[in-house]
């Protein structure tokens, strides 16, 4: 009767394990599908997080743009036409006075006032350059160019053969930015005789930019500076990223996308 009894109870067992297992199975499966839904939600929340962020930072880029662009309007229609007339009051009044004194008088504040207007001139254009706007990045590159270049400092070369044509403004603005922070780096800390820049986009997908000089390149135990955290703060606002290379000096590549979001 044993023999009957054990099998009975294996009968029994049996199925009751086989019940189990099947349970036991529906649970890990079930939970190694809750831990991939919650991954996924992670990775879905993060990106949405850095979107967020990617749109805040460009919005407050596109409002620092805008107030600049005001005040260079202000100082250029403003100040530049007040000062332009005290000028040319003041070169009648010089013309007019026979007093070499009085009219020496006059010619000082005569030349402070166009030292002036020199200066609000100047800060307009930093502000908001009209050749960029007018001629495109390009053209205004070449100028940058010719005007570092007749300085000892520095000579700058330029290789913008492969920008096909005009980028959405808004990507031509953070690119000539950009271009001012990587040329201001080299002449404030690199000890460069040379720079080089070239420009190229791709069947209106990404704008490359590369930047290089012959200086002392960056200690990579230093933390970046603000100028470098600038430039990648601007690449990723237009949705791009920043990238320093092993060199012998500075070497730097930036890379934009050019889609419906940037245009």
């Amino acid at each position: 009767m044993e023999p009957s009894a054990d099998i009975d109870f294996l009968r029994v067992l049996l199925p009751l394990v086989v019940v189990v297992f099947i349970i036991a199975i529906g649970v890990f499966l079930l939970n190694q599908q809750f831990q991939k839904n919650l991954f996924r939600q992670k990775l879905t929340q993060e990106e949405l997080k850095r979107s967020h962020q990617r749109d805040l930072l460009k919005s407050s880029i596109e409002v620092q743009e805008k107030e600049r662009k005001r005040i260079a309007r202000d100082l250029h229609d403003e100040m530049g036409a007040s000062l332009s007339m005290a000028r040319m009051q003041l070169v009648r009044l010089e013309e007019a006075l026979s007093k070499d004194q009085l009219a020496g008088s006059i010619k000082n504040v005569r030349n402070i006032v166009e030292s002036t207007l020199n200066s609000v001139r100047e800060i307009s254009h930093q502000l908001m350059p009209p050749q960029l706007e007018a001629l495109g990045l390009s053209k205004t590159l070449g100028s940058l160019a010719d005007q570092i270049n007749e300085g000892d400092d520095l000579q700058l070369q330029l290789n913008l053969t492969e920008l096909t044509g005009r980028l959405p403004w808004f990507i031509e603005l953070g690119l000539y930015r950009m271009t001012l922070e990587l040329i201001q780096n080299t002449l404030k800390h690199a000890d460069a005789s040379e720079a080089h820049l070239s420009l190229s986009d791709s069947m209106n997908e990404h704008v490359l930019l590369t930047y290089s000089d012959n200086g002392k390149g960056i200690n990579s135990l230093n933390a970046p500076g603000m100028g470098l955290k600038n430039l990648e703060a601007r690449a990723n606002a237009l949705g791009g990223n920043f990238e320093l290379k092993e060199s012998e000096g500075f070497l730097a590549r930036i890379t934009i996308p050019v889609n419906e979001k940037t245009k």
